[in-house]
């Protein structure tokens, strides 16, 4: 059953390696991940689950100890999934030595494992599911169920963004239809309301890049019969992009 579940933003601007001179503009996203995570470990699963959206060479399972890059951003910076131990704090692999890009962790999983690291997560066994933008809400609802069904007690972290058409600047520029759809997002994880959650508009989300669509709508199926409340930690769109934070519990 699911006792917990985490919401985070997934651009990788959130590791500050990465957003180097840009990195303070993404403090507080930065912290309101860290209080979400902060009730996933409160709840005391006994396994995690991290959902995030994914290219098609990077979609399904990724067990733990899989490794994540941000060396395609300009990085020298490697992740690894999993709990801190001799295995994840071997030093990363060479270039030439880590796995093919295609079992590597995708970008938004790989940014989960950094905010996991960051946090110090050491709490329970862990792994991730990589999905499609195109998965309909019918087949998001019975993924969550069969990762509820996975363990006594199931934590979640959810990965992915709002809309990227905030903003004249944004990556799909402005649509006037983003901020209204954002809107509804973030009082559906405030309020831990599964049905609007389950209900949002697929073809909308598609066309406003919505990269969290899919697994905000796992979250609601993962969250039947849970009885969890919500709480909306962080909602921002700096660089056009929505961002949402949010725990449920």
């Amino acid at each position: 059953m699911l006792v917990a579940a985490a919401v985070c933003p997934c651009p990788p601007l959130l590791v500050p390696e990465v957003a180097a001179g840009a990195a303070p503009e993404m403090d507080a996203a930065r912290a309101a991940c860290t209080d979400a995570l902060g009730v996933l470990a409160a709840a005391r699963p006994d396994r995690l689950v991290v959902v995030g959206p994914a290219g098609p060479d990077r979609r399904g399972a990724h067990p733990e100890g899989t490794w994540g890059s941000f060396r395609g951003f300009g990085v020298a910076l490697d992740v690894r999934l999993g709990r801190p131990g001799p295995d994840t704090e071997s030093p990363a692999p060479s270039e030439d030595r880590l796995p093919p890009s295609h079992d590597r962790l995708p970008p938004s999983l790989a940014v989960a494992a950094w905010l996991l690291r960051r946090t110090g997560w050491a709490d329970a066994p862990m792994d991730a599911l990589g999905v499609g933008e195109s998965l309909p809400a019918e087949r998001c609802a019975e993924a969550g169920r069969d990762i509820a069904a996975r363990a006594e007690r199931v934590a979640l972290l959810v990965m992915g963004d709002a809309s990227a058409c905030r903003t004249l600047k944004a990556p799909g520029y402005l649509d006037e239809r983003a901020a209204p759809f954002d809107a509804s997002v973030a009082r559906a994880l405030a309020e831990a309301d599964i049905d609007a959650l389950k209900a949002l508009d697929v073809e909308l989300a598609r066309q406003l890049m919505a990269s969290g669509r899919v697994p905000w709508q796992i979250l609601a199926g993962a969250a039947e019969g849970a009885d969890l409340t919500g709480a909306l930690l962080y909602e921002a769109a700096p660089y056009g992009v929505g961002y949402l934070v949010a725990a449920w519990s």
